[in-house]
């Protein structure tokens, strides 16, 4: 018989099989591979390349990033409508978003790298990117160590929830997502036809 003081409490969920952890271990693994490997192919684990970018004179990184949001959007949300795909939609605080973009370009501008950009870069034997993974890590660290203030304070500035642009648009998803991609599509033109390199 169940005591009532525990009568209540939520039942936590069982641990997964080992065999599903290891599973998701490998996919994880082959899909950060294959992430790295495309990334170093498209050129953008290259110092001159992402600061190129950010001087607005080579605009590899950008075609990288819209065809990844292209195809990326049209797979992930074909996948979700056939049901074969859940989404894990995060919330939209701005106050979070905005400081936490600040610090992220600040980053990016004073090391030359982004997180995913500095791994390929380091598999490529740039070693440079050290200094950018230090700081990736030791930023982990401290926004761990503030969380809980984070939590009381800038997470709820501006806290919208978990919308889409459809959402915010009042359009239906298919049909922003349709539009959105014909619209990357040819500023991917016009990139590729009127930008440096």
């Amino acid at each position: 018989m169940i005591a009532p003081e525990k009568a209540y409490l939520p039942q936590a969920a069982p641990p997964a099989p080992p065999v599903a952890v290891a599973a998701q271990l490998v996919a994880g693994a082959v899909f950060g591979l294959a992430f790295g490997f495309l990334l170093q192919k498209g050129g953008v684990g290259k110092y001159p390349v992402l600061i190129g970018q950010l001087q607005l004179q080579d605009w590899t990184v950008a075609k990288v990033m819209l065809s990844a949001i292209a195809v990326g959007m049209v797979g992930l949300f074909t996948l979700h409508h056939f049901g074969q795909v859940n989404l894990h939609i995060k919330p939209t605080r701005l106050g979070a978003n905005i400081i936490g973009g600040l610090v992220f370009g600040a980053g990016f501008a004073l090391v030359g790298y982004c997180p995913g950009t500095a791994a390929a870069a380091l598999g490529q034997g740039n070693w440079d990117a050290l200094f950018g993974i230090a700081g990736l890590i030791a930023g982990s660290w401290l926004f761990a160590e503030l969380s809980g203030w984070t939590k009381r304070t800038v997470e709820t500035w501006g806290d919208l929830g978990k919308v889409q642009l459809p959402d915010l648009l009042r359009v239906p998803r298919t049909v922003f997502v349709v539009v959105f991609a014909v619209a990357l599509i040819i500023v991917l033109g016009l990139i590729h036809r009127f930008a440096p390199r």
